[in-house]
């Protein structure tokens, strides 16, 4: 595997940084010196995450419970301490470790810096800042298809991270949903939860839902034997309704938990939404799924 490859992308503004299977565009915007010196931190900190998740990878494969493990790396850090937060069922950091990425690089480029608006965008797991009275437009999975542009998320929203999985996309799923989106406090937060509302939303033992095990898919998977989502067939109405109503129960629980400030819930042309703040940004009109699997 070669080593980090850090370049800018053609618009000229954006950072492209990959490493492996982390796979980063990051953007600040402010005063050039400002700008210019949270692209070099960020820099110098990707240079060496990689390596540091490697070096813990067998524990970070483990079950998180509600007693939090030590782990040398901050990144490994912002994955377990996320995950416990989750622990009343089945989870391991490794649900966390696209958004710690992008929580951690983050916090490296806005340290000591004064930017009005930051992201870091890990393979559709975002994390991003936002100063007083600022605010940042994004578009959600679904784009060109009612939701382009839709979701603005202010400074006053508490909002630091954007997550979306879902059997369609580049992680392993339990479920099937096309595509669960969830806003919460940071990165890491958002795509643990944007992992169990999208496993929750599922019909089990429904024939035309085909699973394999995770383990035979991918021998180092943290799911071992467990079966994962590969395939959706063509679903009843009334079928793809009671999904999305299990996926719903599990994300009003984390909302009223106060883990996540919202997740919207996609399957078969159909949306539910938990939260005020998507419902107030978007218009839910039919859903036509479009995630890209990436590398991360």
């Amino acid at each position: 595997m070669s080593g980090p490859q850090i370049s800018w992308l053609p618009d000229g503004k954006r950072l492209h940084m990959n490493h492996g299977p982390i796979d980063l565009v990051v953007e600040a915007f402010g005063s050039p010196g400002e700008v210019d010196a949270a692209y070099r931190q960020a820099a110098r900190r990707f240079e060496t995450i990689l390596d540091e998740l490697v070096a813990e990878l067998p524990e970070l494969r483990r079950p998180s419970s509600r007693e939090l493990r030590a782990f040398d790396g901050p990144t490994a850090r912002r994955m377990e301490k996320a995950a416990c937060r989750f622990a009343d069922v089945f989870v391991t950091p490794m649900a966390a470790v696209a958004g710690s990425v992008a929580d951690e690089i983050l916090a490296t480029m806005t340290q000591g810096r004064k930017l009005d608006r930051a992201y870091v965008n890990d393979g559709g797991d975002i994390a991003i800042h936002l100063a007083p009275g600022q605010s940042m437009k994004a578009a959600i999975a679904g784009a060109g298809h009612g939701f382009v542009d839709r979701l603005e998320i202010r400074a006053d929203d508490l909002v630091g991270g954007i997550a979306t999985s879902g059997w369609r996309g580049r992680s392993f799923s339990l479920g099937i949903a096309d595509a669960v989106t969830v806003l919460a406090k940071d990165g890491a937060t958002a795509d643990v939860a944007a992992t169990l509302i999208a496993n929750a939303v599922d019909l089990p033992g429904h024939p035309v839902i085909r699973r394999e095990r995770a383990c035979d898919l991918a021998p180092d998977s943290d799911l071992g034997e467990r079966l994962v989502t590969t395939g959706v067939g063509r679903l009843a109405e009334a079928e793809i309704t009671e999904a999305l109503e299990r996926g719903w129960i599990v994300a009003e629980t984390y909302r009223r938990r106060g883990l996540i400030e919202a997740a919207a819930l996609f399957l078969g042309g159909e949306v539910r939404m938990s939260g005020e703040h998507l419902s107030r940004n978007l218009r839910a009109t039919h859903f036509n799924p479009s995630m890209e699997r990436h590398h991360a």
